[in-house]
């Protein structure tokens, strides 16, 4: 089986949003709630090939898309924020995220920035220790600012280039 990272102007429009959508399928209150930030994702990425290419890829496993990570890099140098990240369903537990946060940490780290921070929220508790397993640190659990949304709340871990040097 062979894993690669590719770009996402490689794929289809539409592929992002079929990620996402099948990634979330164990709670269906994430696509209620998210879907239409995932279509918009969908859209910014294929619209702007460029910025998708630099700062987002798509996981393959044997030419499959599996998964997919992007990240913001604004405020780079201070910091870049990781974005979506995500696996589908049928193949997480098999360590496929874990590679995949580690290559955008790696592409990220490349760019000489400083901090990485990546919001999860408090019942993906495997996410969470993906996050901690590869160096992040929590900084702080906060409420969903929404209202209307079911997510109770978030939790932002924060890679620390200058704590994780040995």
């Amino acid at each position: 089986m062979s894993v690669e990272f590719k770009k996402v102007s490689e794929l289809k429009r539409g592929t992002l949003l079929a990620l996402l959508t099948d990634a979330y399928l164990f709670d269906g209150k994430y696509e209620q709630s998210c879907h239409s930030d995932w279509q918009d994702c969908d859209n910014f990425f294929f619209d702007h090939s460029q910025i998708a290419d630099k700062c987002a890829f798509i996981t393959t496993l044997d030419d499959e898309p599996i998964g997919f990570v992007v990240w913001d890099p604004r405020n780079m140098p201070e910091y870049a924020e990781i974005g979506h990240n995500c696996i589908l369903s049928k193949h997480k537990g098999h360590g496929y995220g874990k590679l995949q946060l580690q290559e955008a940490m790696n592409r990220i780290l490349q760019e000489e920035v400083k901090k990485i921070i990546v919001t999860t929220n408090d019942d993906l508790i495997p996410a969470q220790r993906m996050y901690e397993s590869v160096g992040f640190k929590m900084y702080q659990r906060r409420k969903s600012q929404n209202t209307a949304d079911f997510i109770g709340e978030h939790i932002d871990y924060v890679y620390s280039l200058e704590e994780n040097q040995v």
